[in-house]
Protein backbone atom coordinates (compact mmCIF):
# COMPACT_ATOMS: atom_id res chain seq x y z
CA UNK A 1 0.00 0.00 0.00
CA UNK A 2 2.92 2.11 1.38
CA UNK A 3 4.49 1.76 -2.59
CA UNK A 4 0.99 2.30 -4.39
CA UNK A 5 0.81 5.43 -2.22
CA UNK A 6 4.16 6.72 -3.02
CA UNK A 7 3.80 6.46 -6.46
CA UNK A 8 0.68 8.18 -6.83
CA UNK A 9 2.68 11.04 -4.47
CA UNK A 10 5.14 11.02 -7.51
CA UNK A 11 2.95 11.25 -9.91
CA UNK A 12 0.59 13.95 -8.56
CA UNK A 13 3.61 15.87 -7.96
CA UNK A 14 4.81 15.35 -11.43
CA UNK A 15 1.79 16.43 -12.53
CA UNK A 16 2.10 19.64 -11.11
CA UNK A 17 5.59 20.23 -12.01
CA UNK A 18 4.53 20.17 -15.65
CA UNK A 19 1.50 22.17 -15.43
CA UNK A 20 3.87 24.98 -13.99
CA UNK A 21 6.22 24.27 -16.53
CA UNK A 22 3.70 24.78 -19.34
CA UNK A 23 1.98 28.16 -17.46
CA UNK A 24 5.64 29.85 -17.87
CA UNK A 25 7.04 28.39 -20.67
CA UNK A 26 3.73 27.53 -23.16
CA UNK A 27 2.64 30.67 -23.94
CA UNK A 28 6.23 31.80 -25.01
CA UNK A 29 6.49 28.77 -26.95
CA UNK A 30 3.22 29.19 -28.88
CA UNK A 31 4.02 32.68 -29.41
CA UNK A 32 7.15 31.68 -31.22
CA UNK A 33 5.82 29.21 -33.26
CA UNK A 34 3.20 31.64 -34.52
CA UNK A 35 5.48 34.27 -35.23
CA UNK A 36 7.36 31.47 -37.69
CA UNK A 37 4.30 30.63 -39.40
CA UNK A 38 3.88 34.19 -40.07
CA UNK A 39 7.25 36.07 -40.55
CA UNK A 40 9.30 35.79 -43.50
CA UNK A 41 5.77 34.96 -45.34
CA UNK A 42 3.72 37.37 -47.59
CA UNK A 43 -0.04 37.89 -46.55
CA UNK A 44 -2.15 40.32 -48.38
CA UNK A 45 -5.56 41.60 -46.81
CA UNK A 46 -8.11 43.44 -48.31
CA UNK A 47 -8.46 47.11 -46.51
CA UNK A 48 -10.30 50.72 -46.68
CA UNK A 49 -7.85 53.05 -47.36
CA UNK A 50 -8.58 56.22 -45.81
CA UNK A 51 -10.18 58.88 -48.31
CA UNK A 52 -11.73 56.45 -50.49
CA UNK A 53 -15.18 56.41 -48.24
CA UNK A 54 -16.89 57.36 -51.86
CA UNK A 55 -16.57 53.40 -52.41
CA UNK A 56 -19.47 52.77 -50.38
CA UNK A 57 -22.64 51.84 -52.68
CA UNK A 58 -24.68 54.18 -53.94
CA UNK A 59 -27.59 53.66 -56.48
CA UNK A 60 -27.69 55.48 -59.72
CA UNK A 61 -30.39 58.03 -58.46
CA UNK A 62 -28.53 58.13 -54.84
CA UNK A 63 -25.47 59.13 -57.27
CA UNK A 64 -27.44 61.73 -59.20
CA UNK A 65 -28.70 63.33 -56.04
CA UNK A 66 -25.51 64.16 -54.70
CA UNK A 67 -24.00 65.45 -57.62
CA UNK A 68 -26.66 67.90 -58.20
CA UNK A 69 -26.98 69.41 -54.42
CA UNK A 70 -22.54 69.72 -54.93
CA UNK A 71 -23.41 71.59 -58.69
CA UNK A 72 -25.89 73.69 -56.65
CA UNK A 73 -23.64 74.82 -53.58
CA UNK A 74 -20.96 76.12 -56.30
CA UNK A 75 -20.97 78.87 -58.89
CA UNK A 76 -21.03 76.88 -61.94
CA UNK A 77 -19.55 77.38 -65.38
CA UNK A 78 -21.90 78.23 -67.70
CA UNK A 79 -22.62 78.24 -71.07
CA UNK A 80 -21.09 81.68 -73.28
CA UNK A 81 -25.13 82.75 -74.00
CA UNK A 82 -25.38 82.32 -69.52
CA UNK A 83 -21.37 84.35 -69.72
CA UNK A 84 -22.97 86.86 -71.94
CA UNK A 85 -25.32 87.72 -69.97
CA UNK A 86 -23.23 88.59 -66.80
CA UNK A 87 -22.34 91.81 -66.18
CA UNK A 88 -18.84 91.64 -65.08
CA UNK A 89 -16.04 90.00 -67.28
CA UNK A 90 -14.84 87.53 -64.91
CA UNK A 91 -14.57 84.21 -65.80
CA UNK A 92 -16.72 82.04 -64.22
CA UNK A 93 -15.49 79.07 -62.00
CA UNK A 94 -16.06 76.57 -59.61
CA UNK A 95 -16.12 77.81 -55.96
CA UNK A 96 -15.52 76.10 -52.54
CA UNK A 97 -18.50 77.49 -50.53
CA UNK A 98 -19.66 76.32 -47.23
CA UNK A 99 -22.63 74.06 -46.75
CA UNK A 100 -24.28 70.69 -46.48
CA UNK A 101 -22.75 69.45 -49.99
CA UNK A 102 -19.38 70.80 -51.54
CA UNK A 103 -17.58 70.30 -55.02
CA UNK A 104 -14.34 70.44 -54.91
CA UNK A 105 -10.90 69.85 -57.35
CA UNK A 106 -9.57 66.23 -56.41
CA UNK A 107 -5.77 67.46 -56.50
CA UNK A 108 -4.49 64.06 -55.19
CA UNK A 109 -5.92 63.02 -59.35
CA UNK A 110 -7.39 59.15 -60.03
CA UNK A 111 -6.83 56.61 -57.44
CA UNK A 112 -6.35 54.21 -59.35
CA UNK A 113 -10.28 53.07 -59.57
CA UNK A 114 -10.98 56.23 -61.59
CA UNK A 115 -10.71 56.96 -65.45
CA UNK A 116 -7.90 58.59 -65.55
CA UNK A 117 -6.92 61.91 -67.66
CA UNK A 118 -5.12 60.20 -70.53
CA UNK A 119 -8.69 58.20 -71.16
CA UNK A 120 -11.06 60.37 -70.42
CA UNK A 121 -11.35 61.79 -73.68
CA UNK A 122 -11.59 58.61 -74.77
CA UNK A 123 -14.67 57.90 -72.36
CA UNK A 124 -16.33 61.09 -73.20
CA UNK A 125 -16.07 60.22 -77.33
CA UNK A 126 -17.79 56.59 -76.47
CA UNK A 127 -20.42 58.50 -74.34
CA UNK A 128 -21.18 61.21 -77.52
CA UNK A 129 -21.28 57.88 -79.83
CA UNK A 130 -23.65 56.06 -77.72
CA UNK A 131 -25.92 59.55 -77.20
CA UNK A 132 -25.99 59.93 -81.34
CA UNK A 133 -26.70 55.91 -81.27
CA UNK A 134 -30.05 56.63 -78.94
CA UNK A 135 -31.16 59.92 -80.71
CA UNK A 136 -29.93 62.15 -78.24
CA UNK A 137 -27.65 63.84 -80.43
CA UNK A 138 -27.43 64.59 -83.69
CA UNK A 139 -24.58 62.66 -85.97
CA UNK A 140 -22.88 66.25 -86.63
CA UNK A 141 -21.65 66.37 -83.80
CA UNK A 142 -17.89 66.01 -83.63
CA UNK A 143 -15.91 64.16 -80.92
CA UNK A 144 -13.36 65.84 -78.43
CA UNK A 145 -9.72 66.16 -78.64
CA UNK A 146 -7.34 66.44 -75.93
CA UNK A 147 -5.80 69.22 -77.54
CA UNK A 148 -9.09 71.68 -77.52
CA UNK A 149 -10.57 70.31 -74.20
CA UNK A 150 -9.81 70.81 -70.17
CA UNK A 151 -10.53 68.15 -68.08
CA UNK A 152 -10.59 68.53 -64.41
CA UNK A 153 -11.48 66.01 -61.73
CA UNK A 154 -13.85 67.04 -58.68
CA UNK A 155 -14.86 65.07 -55.58
CA UNK A 156 -18.74 65.62 -54.57
CA UNK A 157 -19.17 65.26 -50.98
CA UNK A 158 -21.81 65.17 -48.41
CA UNK A 159 -20.35 66.84 -46.18
CA UNK A 160 -23.00 65.64 -43.04
CA UNK A 161 -22.04 61.63 -44.40
CA UNK A 162 -19.07 61.93 -46.23
CA UNK A 163 -18.89 58.48 -47.11
CA UNK A 164 -22.00 59.71 -49.78
CA UNK A 165 -19.35 60.99 -52.28
CA UNK A 166 -18.40 60.87 -56.10
CA UNK A 167 -15.79 61.70 -58.38
CA UNK A 168 -16.51 63.18 -61.90
CA UNK A 169 -14.60 64.88 -64.32
CA UNK A 170 -15.33 68.28 -65.78
CA UNK A 171 -14.73 68.45 -69.34
CA UNK A 172 -14.47 72.01 -70.72
CA UNK A 173 -13.88 73.82 -74.16
CA UNK A 174 -10.33 75.01 -73.51
CA UNK A 175 -10.31 78.94 -73.27
CA UNK A 176 -7.76 78.63 -75.80
CA UNK A 177 -10.59 77.70 -78.43
CA UNK A 178 -12.64 80.92 -77.60
CA UNK A 179 -12.27 81.99 -81.06
CA UNK A 180 -12.74 78.88 -83.28
CA UNK A 181 -15.80 77.75 -84.38
CA UNK A 182 -18.05 76.00 -82.07
CA UNK A 183 -20.86 74.12 -84.22
CA UNK A 184 -21.67 71.16 -83.66
CA UNK A 185 -19.20 70.55 -80.82
CA UNK A 186 -19.40 69.88 -76.92
CA UNK A 187 -19.10 72.68 -74.94
CA UNK A 188 -19.48 71.20 -71.55
CA UNK A 189 -20.08 67.57 -70.17
CA UNK A 190 -19.67 66.53 -66.57
CA UNK A 191 -18.69 62.63 -66.35
CA UNK A 192 -18.52 59.97 -63.86
CA UNK A 193 -15.26 58.92 -63.16
CA UNK A 194 -15.89 55.44 -62.50
CA UNK A 195 -17.72 54.13 -65.45
CA UNK A 196 -17.91 57.36 -67.98
CA UNK A 197 -21.81 57.85 -67.64
CA UNK A 198 -22.25 61.25 -68.94
CA UNK A 199 -24.47 63.42 -66.11
CA UNK A 200 -24.73 66.82 -67.95
CA UNK A 201 -24.05 67.88 -71.33
CA UNK A 202 -23.95 71.11 -73.23
CA UNK A 203 -23.60 70.55 -76.93
CA UNK A 204 -23.62 73.14 -80.24
CA UNK A 205 -25.98 71.25 -82.90
CA UNK A 206 -27.15 72.72 -86.11
CA UNK A 207 -31.20 71.66 -84.84
CA UNK A 208 -33.67 74.23 -83.50
CA UNK A 209 -36.01 74.28 -80.31
CA UNK A 210 -39.62 72.92 -82.96
CA UNK A 211 -36.97 70.08 -84.37
CA UNK A 212 -35.95 68.89 -80.58
CA UNK A 213 -38.49 66.38 -78.62
CA UNK A 214 -36.91 67.06 -74.72
CA UNK A 215 -38.99 64.02 -74.06
CA UNK A 216 -37.60 61.45 -75.95
CA UNK A 217 -33.98 62.74 -75.31
CA UNK A 218 -35.31 62.51 -71.65
CA UNK A 219 -36.50 58.84 -71.95
CA UNK A 220 -32.91 57.90 -72.93
CA UNK A 221 -31.36 59.26 -71.02
CA UNK A 222 -32.85 58.21 -68.04
CA UNK A 223 -32.50 54.47 -69.72
CA UNK A 224 -28.75 54.94 -70.42
CA UNK A 225 -28.46 56.35 -66.68
CA UNK A 226 -30.93 53.33 -65.05
CA UNK A 227 -32.34 56.00 -62.96
CA UNK A 228 -36.12 54.60 -64.18
CA UNK A 229 -39.12 56.76 -65.51
CA UNK A 230 -39.18 60.54 -64.09
CA UNK A 231 -42.14 61.89 -62.29
CA UNK A 232 -44.05 65.16 -63.97
CA UNK A 233 -42.52 68.51 -62.63
CA UNK A 234 -45.43 70.33 -60.82
CA UNK A 235 -44.28 74.14 -60.48
CA UNK A 236 -43.31 74.94 -64.11
CA UNK A 237 -41.51 78.60 -63.63
CA UNK A 238 -40.38 80.51 -67.00
CA UNK A 239 -38.09 82.35 -65.00
CA UNK A 240 -36.14 79.39 -63.60
CA UNK A 241 -33.83 79.45 -67.22
CA UNK A 242 -32.23 82.11 -68.62
CA UNK A 243 -33.91 80.55 -71.99
CA UNK A 244 -38.03 80.25 -72.85
CA UNK A 245 -37.27 76.98 -74.64
CA UNK A 246 -36.96 74.01 -71.94
CA UNK A 247 -38.76 71.39 -69.81
CA UNK A 248 -38.00 69.58 -66.16
CA UNK A 249 -38.34 66.47 -65.12
CA UNK A 250 -38.06 64.96 -61.43
CA UNK A 251 -36.00 61.77 -60.61
CA UNK A 252 -36.33 59.87 -57.14
CA UNK A 253 -33.19 61.21 -54.86
CA UNK A 254 -32.08 60.13 -51.71
CA UNK A 255 -34.95 59.56 -48.92
CA UNK A 256 -37.89 61.97 -49.74
CA UNK A 257 -35.93 64.25 -51.74
CA UNK A 258 -35.72 64.60 -55.62
CA UNK A 259 -33.56 65.33 -58.87
CA UNK A 260 -35.08 68.18 -60.89
CA UNK A 261 -33.38 67.35 -64.75
CA UNK A 262 -33.80 69.93 -67.51
CA UNK A 263 -33.55 69.67 -70.79
CA UNK A 264 -33.59 73.42 -72.85
CA UNK A 265 -31.74 75.26 -75.55
CA UNK A 266 -30.54 78.32 -75.98
CA UNK A 267 -31.65 80.09 -79.30
CA UNK A 268 -29.44 81.82 -81.57
CA UNK A 269 -26.50 79.73 -80.92
CA UNK A 270 -28.33 76.64 -81.14
CA UNK A 271 -26.70 74.78 -77.87
CA UNK A 272 -28.70 72.02 -76.40
CA UNK A 273 -28.54 71.38 -72.66
CA UNK A 274 -29.10 68.64 -70.60
CA UNK A 275 -28.60 69.48 -66.89
CA UNK A 276 -29.17 68.71 -63.24
CA UNK A 277 -28.03 71.54 -61.47
CA UNK A 278 -29.83 74.55 -61.46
Amino acid sequence: MSMKKTILNLSFLALVVLCVLLSVWGPEALTGYRDRAILNQAHTEEVEAEGEGYRYALSRNERLYILSECLNSQTLPESDLNSWTRTDAAEPEYQELNGSYAFIVNHRGPSGREITAERIYEICNVGLRTFKELGILPDTVREVEASDYDAVLYSAIDVLEPRNNLAVWKISLSGLQKNAAKGNRLIDACIDADDGKIYEFYVRTELEWNEIDPDRIMDRWSSYMGLGSPAPYESENPLAETTPYFKKYVFAGMGEENTTVTVGFYDGINELFLKISR
